[in-house]
Order: C-alpha cells, then sequence, then structure tokens
C-alpha cells in the first residue's frame, strides 16, 4: 500500500499521464476483505489528492466475486477515481458488464489469461474473441468508459470497426497494451488517432 502511494506521488510531482492498477489479493483480499478495503481505499485517496485514477485488476475466478463486490463497496463509499476489469473468457462476464454498466463503470475488457475451468470459462480462442466483442458493445452502447486492452488484430480491429460503426470518440475508450508487446502496431492505432496506454 505504501509503496502504490509513494507511485502516485511521483506520478503527481512529474506531471505524468500515468495511473496504477492494483491486484487486490497483492493487498491482502484472501487474508482479510476489511484490510483489504481500507488499503484500497487509502490508494484512492491519495489518488485523488492527486487528480489521478487507480484501476482495479480482476485475477483469478476464486476471487471474481470478492474483487467486483470490494469495487462496488468502494464506489458506494464515494471513491469514484476507480474502475475494474472484466476478462471475456469467462461465462460470467455478460452479465457483470451489464450490471457495471448501470452504474456508469470505467471497465477494461481483456481476454484473461489464467487457467480456468471450462464450466466457467470458454476455452475456444474465437469464442473468447466473439464474447469480447460482444461485451465491448455492451460497454460503448452503455455509455461507459472502456480501455480495450489487446494485442490480438482480430480484436484490434473488430473493436476499431464497432468503434466507427457506433460513432465513438476518443472521450469513449482507449487502446491498452503492455509495454514493448507489438510496438509497430501500438504506432500505427495511435497515428490512426486513437488513444492508447
Amino acid at each position: 500500500r505504501d509503496n502504490i502511494v509513494q507511485i502516485l506521488q511521483a506520478i503527481g510531482r512529474n506531471q505524468l499521464n500515468s495511473n496504477v492498477s492494483i491486484k487486490p489479493t497483492q493487498l491482502g483480499l484472501s487474508i482479510d476483505a476489511n484490510i483489504c478495503f481500507q488499503s484500497i481505499r487509502t490508494i484512492l485517496e491519495e489518488a485523488r489528492k492527486q487528480g489521478n485514477f487507480v484501476r482495479i485488476d480482476m485475477e483469478n475466478a476464486q476471487t471474481t466475486d470478492a474483487t467486483l463486490e470490494m469495487y462496488r463497496r468502494l464506489r458506494t463509499d464515494g471513491c469514484t477515481n476507480t474502475g475494474v476489469v472484466i476478462q471475456s473468457y469467462l461465462h460470467r462476464s455478460e452479465a457483470d458488464v451489464r450490471a457495471l454498466v448501470k452504474k456508469g463503470a470505467n471497465i477494461r475488457l481483456c481476454t484473461g489469461i489464467y487457467n480456468e475451468s471450462p464450466s466457467i470459462a470458454y476455452k475456444e480462442r474465437q469464442a473468447i474473441r466473439d464474447n469480447f466483442l460482444k461485451l465491448l458493445q455492451i460497454i460503448l452502447e452503455g455509455g461507459s468508459y472502456v480501455g480495450i486492452a489487446t494485442h490480438d488484430d482480430f480484436l484490434i480491429d473488430g473493436a476499431r470497426v464497432l468503434i466507427d460503426k457506433l460513432g465513438m470518440t476518443t472521450a469513449h475508450y482507449e487502446f491498452q497494451m503492455l509495454l514493448g508487446v507489438r510496438e509497430a502496431r501500438r504506432d500505427q492505432i495511435v497515428r490512426d488517432g486513437h488513444r492508447l496506454r
């Protein structure tokens, strides 16, 4: 917690267009939900002082309910400078997205990386991709801001088609990629007028 607070302060001092993502388990979610809540709340308070934003990452499916509950609790407690992550490979994600969009959530949409059971997760690549684009459409049509987190050309191209079809501006979305991955594609996205974090 203290290290993350220091990172936010450094971002503020250096006037960087940057924010942080946190994993609830790194802040004690699996030990004590109240300790985790207080730690994230402290981080969000510092981020607010700095005019910044904190993304609550999604981890494996065993933590999904607790993570979403933590996010809702923080928002109810007045912490509005935060967003959450949804993984398109989980069967439950459509219901989660629909509920989040009703509350105006800021959502990062990704495919998901944890090895989950076929009983709760799509395993076929195209099924995951199709669900990603379906969820993206729900988010955009619902008016929530979305971070489109992917390195997959199929999803990047599909997202761009959807953005054009719905007449979205860069005030509604940004692309997100890991630093150092697909740099040429990243640069092309930016050259084409899209925001990318």
